[in-house]
């Protein structure tokens, strides 16, 4: 008999074309997938890895089986689909992630309306950033994910997902009030080729945004300070470390010696929740979406 789990780690080893791809994809050690990956070839009784140079790839065995693989997957998330809607209650688990500036402006109004309206439904939370978000949908550690591209700079999603658009999220440049440009009504990215940028971490999908558009203005960013919350490169602009980009979601209350100026070429987040097409009869996860859409459209029409 075919372990589902090793099954599951296949195909993530199909998906990300090596066993360090497979284990961050996973968020396992590379040794355990090896040894799923070992016990595997015991139970089907062929090898299914051979060595490529540093690497593996799989054999004729292995991608034959690896196909098997990602439509058992599919077909046992369309079974549990097919059971939560036969059952026709917004019941069992319901296992969400959202960006940090989601997750504190989007999750606390909306999962509290979810547990309010449907009380048989257990919720658990995450704050993960949109990369490992989507990556969880796909190994179906999680049920959906609230994630983000920017306007000129999209992530990209796998195929097998469905997403739903929650709002679109301006964003500002946040200055010290003593800031030279901090009385005006506008500004241009351009006028900040000199200071020094408060920004996400190295690798973020956030970070990498802001490195792109500013070098295709032709600036070289300088970075200052890291901080993963917005409301921690808020208090180092407050203390007049340097500036930030300051999307609207999530950054209030703002800091008393900060101001936000908008910037000339408008800059927004897109926001969207993605989920599994195979998941999309489950009564919960339309309950889901429907509660981030309405929290959403709040707080667009706060903003």
């Amino acid at each position: 008999m075919l372990n589902l789990e090793r099954l599951r780690t296949l195909d993530a080893l199909a998906r990300h074309g090596s066993v360090s791809g497979a284990a961050a994809g996973l968020h396992i050690t590379t040794s355990a997938v090896s040894q799923q990956m070992a016990k595997l070839e015991r139970e089907a009784g062929q090898r299914l890895l051979a060595k490529n140079g540093r690497g593996v790839r799989l054999t004729d065995a292995g991608r034959l089986l690896a196909e098997h693989a990602a439509r058992i997957l599919s077909q046992v998330e369309l079974a549990q689909a097919d059971l939560e809607a036969q059952r026709g209650q917004v019941a069992g688990e319901l296992r969400l992630s959202a960006f940090p500036t989601a997750a504190r402006g989007l999750f606390p109004a909306a999962l509290a309306t979810l547990r309010a309206g449907h009380p048989a439904l257990r919720i658990r939370s995450s704050e993960l950033e949109p990369e490992r978000g989507i990556s969880g949908v796909v190994r179906g550690d999680l049920d959906l994910a609230v994630v983000l591209d920017w306007y000129n700079k999209p992530i990209p999603l796998p195929d097998g997902l469905v997403k739903a658009p929650l709002l679109d999220d301006p964003a500002d440049v946040a200055l010290p009030v003593g800031h030279r440009l901090a009385a005006r009504d506008e500004v241009d990215l351009a006028e900040f080729a000199e200071d020094e940028w408060i920004t996400w971490g190295e690798g973020e999908f956030c970070h990498e945004w802001l490195m792109f558009t500013l070098r295709s203005k032709g600036i070289e960013p300088i970075v200052g300070h890291r901080a993963a919350e917005t409301h921690t490169q808020l208090g180092l602009v407050a203390a007049g470390l340097g500036v930030c980009i300051a999307p609207l979601l999530g950054r209030h209350p703002m800091p008393a010696d900060v101001v936000t100026v908008p910037l000339r070429q408008r800059v927004r987040r897109h926001v969207y929740v993605v989920w599994r097409a195979d998941a999309d009869r489950r009564p919960s996860i339309r309950a889901a979406v429907d509660a981030l859409r309405a929290t959403a459209k709040e707080v667009g029409q706060a903003g």
